[in-house]
């Protein structure tokens, strides 16, 4: 135990929660002897694949992995979401997050929460006992609080997030660097203040995985030149697992969990390219990049990744569907995304979502009107400007994020990973921290 927790005792439970973006549960699960800690965090406990949200994009899944949620009331949708009434579009940052997140919960019960690198959570809560905003954060100085840890992070040339754009070269091998020396970072400052041992919820988020799965993962599967740098990566992210899980103090439980799956991707889908094509979508000009140069008799429209919405009259402010025709006309959208193939012959869209189905809640007003699923190997862009073909294969990625396969890893004997989700681990956490919270306060339930 560390100093704290033995000045205070340890009859107050503590949770340790760390966050993993685009981890797949088949990964660890197939290659134990690259997950000697998940693997032991299994057996002690439990462990399973469990389901992501629609679309399973990392902007949308964090903050309902952090507050337990769908994005009805969450109030983001994607990396990208559209105004209520307007054609403006904008990048959901922590102000647009709607939801009482965990650590929320936490401090409202006399609670300390150390939170460092989630996304989607600038500006940084000074309500916290410490925070550092994750993904989409300006800079590190205006995104740490408070003055110690700022001056940590500027001091340790502490770096917030990967850049892609490494990833886009033929040579990965600076891109693969770049991204080992962000995770160890990342862990350093984990470790850091994990051994301060003065919180009752830590949360850390590792970001780094999800980069590395987009630009290795056809290198993962077939053995390619980067194979090993990708295993050695993986196996060095457990190693700073099971470094924070020894220095947990006996009475504090560990959560892993990851907000979605990966898979190989074979195409690029440039949906509004689609839907032009096939008499849904016209423009205003021929010079165009942006929702807001939407035609006034276009139908439909769409947003990354795979979010479909009808341009709906007295929704949208040029609207050209009438409320009275909404179900025909999105059946008919349903019916043709059903019935489209990719180049190859296969079908490009697995399943297709009604807004009803998966989202509810006080800010379901920007919803998606449908949310097409695609099959293994279609990754579904949105985008205005033009292209010259719906179907790209030829894109820098070779990885791209499923609705199944995230996972979840609880280190407590009477959990119970099964039939779960992303709206489950906020419920187990609390759980876990012996904070009461109403039923209704979450869509998901606890699996401890």
């Amino acid at each position: 135990m560390g100093l704290f927790d033995r000045l205070r005792g340890a009859d107050t439970p503590r949770v340790a929660f760390l966050g993993i973006d685009g981890l797949p549960f088949d990964l660890v699960a197939d290659n134990p002897e690259t997950f000697p800690t998940l693997s032991a965090i299994s057996k002690a406990g439990d462990a399973g694949a469990i389901d992501s949200i629609v679309p399973p994009d990392s902007s949308a899944c964090w903050p309902v992995l952090t507050s337990g949620v769908n994005p009805g009331e969450t109030g983001v949708y994607g990396f990208q979401d559209r105004e209520i009434g307007s054609y403006d579009t904008y990048v959901p940052m922590g102000r647009d997050v709607q939801s009482t997140r965990v650590w929320d919960r936490v401090t409202a019960a006399g609670k300390d929460a150390t939170v460092l690198n989630v996304p989607v959570t600038f500006p940084p809560q000074r309500t916290l006992q410490r925070t550092v905003s994750g993904y989409l954060s300006p800079d590190v100085d205006s995104a740490a609080h408070p003055e110690e840890l700022r001056s940590y992070l500027a001091e340790s040339d502490y770096t917030l997030s990967v850049n892609a754009k490494l990833g886009h070269k033929a040579d990965k091998t600076p891109f693969i660097e770049h991204a080992r020396s962000v995770l160890d970072g990342r862990a350093a400052l984990f470790d850091r203040y994990v051994e301060r041992d003065d919180w009752d919820l830590f949360v850390g988020a590792f970001t780094s995985p999800d980069r590395v799965n987009h630009f290795l993962w056809d290198d993962h599967l077939d053995g390619g030149p980067y194979a090993d740098e990708f295993v050695e990566f993986y196996a060095t992210l457990d190693s700073h697992i099971g470094r924070i899980r020894e220095a947990l103090p006996d009475d504090v439980r560990l959560v892993v969990a990851s907000t979605h799956g990966f898979t190989r991707l074979q195409h690029d889908v440039y949906c509004n390219e689609w839907l032009e094509r096939e008499g849904w979508l016209s423009y205003a000009t021929d010079d165009h990049d942006s929702l807001s140069d939407i035609g006034a008799d276009a139908r439909a429209y769409s947003l990354d990744s795979g979010r479909f919405y009808l341009n709906l009259e007295g929704r949208e402010p040029d609207g050209a569907v009438p409320d009275a025709e909404y179900d025909a006309v999105r059946a008919e959208l349903t019916e043709a995304l059903e019935a489209w193939e990719g180049p190859n012959g296969r079908p490009v869209v697995d399943r297709v979502v009604e807004r009803e189905t998966a989202f509810r809640g006080d800010h379901d007003e920007i919803a998606p009107d449908l949310v097409a699923i695609p099959n293994a190997g279609f990754d579904l862009k949105g985008g205005f400007r033009p292209r010259e073909r719906v179907f790209d294969p030829d894109g820098p990625r070779s990885g791209m994020h499923t609705f199944e396969n995230a996972g979840l890893f609880v280190d407590h004997p009477a959990a119970a990973v099964e039939d779960a989700d992303l709206l489950d681990v906020v419920p187990t956490l609390l759980t876990l921290l012996d904070i009461e919270f109403a039923r209704t306060d979450c869509d998901g339930a606890s699996l401890v």
